[in-house]
Order: structure tokens, then sequence, then C-alpha cells
């Protein structure tokens, strides 16, 4: 911490201090458990689930090669967030570096725009094996996934670096404790002396272009699938059509509801505690990344009975 004499007295810092649920200090103790059970079931399930689907060649297509793509998401996006919550919680370490605060606020925000990514493809995937099946192994290429993965990396770095640098140029003079786990935006920018309005909207601009866009692909790729199946005259290619858009639709809902109820509780801050929504933002990036892996491995055939290989292998 250095000090600085400019006319007035002021103090710029090097390091942030996390101050995780000011107003209920408890929580983190019966949080710390649950936490940290469900950050080694993401990670167990996830390298489970990628193991399984690089070892069995009967799963080496681009629904899979999609689905691991959103798996290694989801563990950076568990190994960016968790560990220093929960090393904040065992070991009160809070302090977290200029560098390390922002570069996790990237790591974050990017993640984020790349699995609502992610989630529009595998919709495009799911739309073509539907609604155009005599075509999709001429559409649906490993080349496409390849391209895709680039479009998807080159989107979400581009359009989420400026979130970090707009906060990383802001001046920190006056307070260095966030009120969160976590370096989010919105928390990290309010302690500035500066003006911030430019980095609120590019934030909102961003985040709603984004998440609204694929949002949007999304919606009308289901409407388009529904449509399709329900011309479907055969009951037994309705059911396998909805079993296969069924795993990738609960994904979606976890993603989205789980976003969405942050949002709402940060519109009526006013009304709740301002720790439920840094409850909600760490839950957010650690049940989703829980649950995808476990809702593909039930749900999907291939996938179960590769995971039963695997297991007699190894026994």
């Amino acid at each position: 911490m250095t000090a600085h004499q400019n006319g007035s007295t002021s103090t710029e810092f090097s390091d942030f201090y996390l101050n995780c649920f000011v107003r209920s200090p408890s929580w983190q103790h019966w949080l710390s458990l649950p936490l940290s059970l469900l950050f080694l079931l993401a990670m167990g399930a996830n390298t489970t689930l990628l193991i399984t689907i690089w070892l069995e060649t009967s799963l080496h297509e681009p629904m899979y090669y999609l689905l691991s793509l959103l798996s290694l998401l989801d563990m950076v996006l568990c190994l960016t967030v968790i560990p220093k919550v929960l090393a904040i919680f065992w070991f009160d370490l809070r302090s977290i570096s200029f560098f390390a605060c922002f570069l996790q606020m990237f790591t974050m925000n990017s993640i984020f725009a790349m699995e609502s990514c992610t989630f529009m493809v595998m919709a495009y995937d799911r739309y073509v094996a539907i609604c155009h099946p005599l075509r999709y192994l001429s559409i649906i290429t490993d080349q496409f996934v390849v391209k895709a993965a680039i479009f998807i990396l080159a989107r979400s770095i581009f359009l989420t670096v400026p979130i970090p640098i707009l906060s990383g140029c802001l001046h920190y003079c006056l307070e260095n404790v966030i009120e969160n786990c976590l370096c989010a935006n919105m928390s990290v920018s309010k302690l500035s002396c500066g003006d911030i309005i430019i980095n609120r909207l590019y934030q909102f601009a961003c985040g709603w272009t984004l998440l609204g866009f694929d949002l949007i692909l999304i919606f009308l790729s289901y409407t388009l699938i529904l449509r399709a199946v329900l011309k479907l005259k055969s009951e037994g290619a309705v059911a396998k059509a909805l079993s296969t858009c069924g795993s990738h639709f609960i994904l979606i809902l976890f993603f989205s509801t789980v976003l969405l109820v942050f949002v709402f509780t940060l519109v009526v801050e006013k009304k709740v505690s301002s720790d439920v929504p840094v409850l909600l933002n760490i839950l957010h990036h650690v049940i989703p990344p829980a649950l995808n892996p476990i809702v593909y491995g039930v749900r999907t055939q291939e996938i179960k009975q590769g995971i039963q290989r695997l297991l007699k292998k190894g026994w």
C-alpha cells in the first residue's frame, strides 16, 4: 500500500480486500461445507465426462465435442472463483492483488459469454439434427466444431476484455474493501473516486447484447424444433427427439434461471439484504458446473454406457 500527496491527502492501494457477507457473517460457516462439496462434485463430474468422451471412440461426434467444451468452461469458471472463496471462508485470506482481481473479473465475464454462445451452438446442432436430419452429417462436421469454438472464443474475449480494462483504468483512492467474495465489476468499480458511468453502460450493453442475442436464437431454435417434432407421426420418434433435446434444454434452464434470479435481486437490492446477490453470485459459479455433467450423464444413454465401460475397465 502506497500513499501520495497531491494537494490533498489521498491513498492508492496495491491490493483489494474481499469482505464477504458483511451483514450475515454466519453464512460463511454453514456455506463452506456444501460449497466445497459442490466444487468437488463439479470438478469430479466434469473430469469424468471429459475422460469418457476422450476415451470412447463412439462419442467422437460434434455434439459431444461441444459438450466437452462446455465442461472445460465450467471447470475453468469453478477454479477461477471457488478456491478463493473457500480460502476466505477457511483461512481468512481476503487480500487479492489488483492484477489477480481484474484477471478474475475478465475470466468470469468471458467464461459466461463463452458458455452462453456454446449453448447457442448446441441449440443449432439440435435444430439441424431434428429439422434437417438428412443434411446433419454434411453441416455439423468436425470442421464446424473447430470454427464454432474459434468463434465462441474470439467473440467472447473481444467483447468482454474492455470490462476489466475500463475498471482497471479507474482511480482507486479512498476505499479498497470490496463487499463481495469475488471481483465482480460493479462491486469493484463503485469503490473508484472517478466517474464509472461508461463502465456501467458497457457492462450493461455487453451483457444484455451477448446473452440476449444468444437466448433469442436458442428460443427460435427450440420453437422450430418443437414445431418439427409435433409433425412427426411416430410416437417413438417424438419421444426420441424430445429426449435428445431435453438434456440440453435443462442445462439452459440451469444457466439462465440462476442468472435471472441474480439479476432480479440486483434490481430489487433495496428490498433484500445486500448479501443475497453475493450468495447467488457464488452459487451461479458452482451449481450449473456441478449439475451439467450429471444431467448429461444420466439422460444420455451413450454417455452413461461409456462411463459404465470405463468403470468396468478400471475395476
